[in-house]
């Protein structure tokens, strides 16, 4: 099997992203997760494949291990994991720039829709082959 694709988005910690306590809000981690899923379809699928297919979470699973604060600088990596015919896993690594320390790492599995009527669809064999590293069911 080969090594999946990885995707790198940067962006910086502001002040906004901080909690009561000092550091960067759970939520904000999920946001990233979430922005560089987004960006990374962009990137993989034609403009063809970006109207017929949306995209909602299913499950999210995050392990957080360090803290980030205000002004750091993140890598937000992405790579499309195992696909079935109903979920495509996303695994994303949160790591900060200065010294490559890893703060969040995530797993989140994703379902296909179809836009218009927001029903699961199912993606063709030749799409899901293209973006994941494999595929069942």
């Amino acid at each position: 099997m080969d090594e999946p694709a990885k995707y790198e988005l940067r962006t910086r910690v502001e002040a906004s992203d901080i909690d009561q306590l000092g550091h960067v809000n759970n939520l904000v981690y999920l946001r990233w997760v979430q922005e560089v899923a987004i960006a990374h379809w962009r990137v993989l699928a034609s403009a063809e494949e970006q109207a017929a297919v949306a995209w909602v979470v299913v499950r999210h699973e995050i392990d957080y291990r360090r803290p980030a604060f205000a002004g750091e600088a993140v890598a937000l990596r992405t790579w499309v994991g195992q696909a079935t015919s109903a979920t495509f896993e996303r695994h994303t690594e949160i790591v900060r720039q200065d010294d490559g320390v890893l703060l969040a790492r995530a797993r989140t599995l994703w379902a296909p829709i179809d836009p218009a009527s927001g029903r699961l669809k199912r993606v063709d064999g030749a799409l899901r082959a293209r973006v994941s590293v494999s595929s069942s069911g």
